[in-house]
């Protein structure tokens, strides 16, 4: 009897085992208000599914860290590993570490730079960076058409230069230029701000302070955006004379499209790509093939469609 018992209990433990996934996610910063969204879409996706479990850890934009992270992960054995990566130029290194370990990998949000060399397991989830930018410049192009603008200077504000999606979405910008259509556009200033709104707002003072004229801010996400937009109001300047876009259509945003501040913005689905990476994640642990570019859209957001977004949030 006892061992019939004993059999029991072992065979239980056993199926116990095969349904539960332990999943490690390194998240490049906790302090970041798209990534947060991000985040918690995976947090609440993993909540519905059975035996299924996150450890979700911040790397506080630190490589090292990350690294790390990964590394201890692997030693506690995980069944898949989730990376939002801190830096995108040192994931080859990371893919490296998982790979020799057996262990599935999946980057999300941030394209990896050896994405196109990514080893078996691996995968990345994301959108696909060359419409984000894309989407926003033709339709501040549209807006100045619009508003009988033959010439006009832009000034453009870039993410982390580390991050392959600062630089996607600038070069998007400059493609648009480039184009007959939206040739009358001039770039008279461009850097960083690093997405922060803090350092968006001190840089357009530092523009404004040195008597620098332009017709429309482009900013790589939302928050360098109503940082531009918070600076341009406490200058005095009146929204209606500049045209202001973003991307990532946070909560914040869609606020300031429904204030009349920002013109433009590009929803990228944060919920949608935290699932989506928690779903290759299982499938790779389960020994299942998986795309290894998995794309959720981006899809533009202005005044007339903006109800829309704000059911989403």
């Amino acid at each position: 009897m006892k061992k019939l018992l004993l059999g029991a209990t072992i065979s239980a433990l056993m199926t116990t085992s095969a349904l539960a996934e332990n999943i490690g996610v390194s998240m490049a910063l906790f302090d970041d208000n798209f990534l947060t969204v991000l985040r918690n879409g995976m947090i609440d996706y993993a909540k519905t599914l059975d035996g299924v479990t996150l450890q979700v850890e911040d790397a506080q934009n630190d490589v090292a860290k990350q690294q790390s992270q990964i590394q201890n992960f692997i030693a506690a054995g995980v069944d898949a590993i989730i990376v939002n990566p801190a830096d995108t130029d040192a994931t080859t290194a990371m893919s490296k570490i998982a790979a020799e370990a057996g262990i599935p990998l999946v980057y999300v949000n941030r394209e990896p730079v050896n994405v196109n060399e990514l080893p078996e397991k691996q995968a990345f989830v994301a959108s696909n960076e060359v419409e984000s930018g894309t989407l926003e410049t033709k339709e501040i192009c549209r807006l100045l058409k619009e508003a009988g603008k033959t010439e006009a200077n832009i000034v453009v504000m870039m993410g982390e230069l580390s991050n392959q999606a600062a630089r996607q979405r600038t070069q998007d910008i400059h493609d648009v230029i480039a184009t007959p259509e939206c040739s009358f556009m001039k770039i008279v200033e461009e850097q960083t701000a690093n997405w922060s709104r803090t350092q968006g707002a001190d840089l357009m003072t530092n523009w404004l302070s040195a008597g620098l004229q332009f017709d429309a801010v482009v900013a790589n996400n939302d928050e360098m955006a109503i940082g531009a937009i918070q600076a341009m109001k406490a200058a005095g300047m009146d929204m209606k004379d500049v045209l202001v876009g973003g991307v990532d259509a946070t909560q914040d945003a869609l606020a300031a499209v429904a204030a009349g501040d920002l013109d433009v913005t590009v929803f990228q689905n944060a919920a949608g790509q935290g699932k989506g990476s928690v779903d290759a994640a299982l499938k790779l642990a389960k020994g299942e093939a998986v795309e290894t570019k998995v794309y959720i859209p981006f899809e533009l957001v202005t005044p007339a469609n903006l109800a829309d977004y704000q059911a989403k949030n």
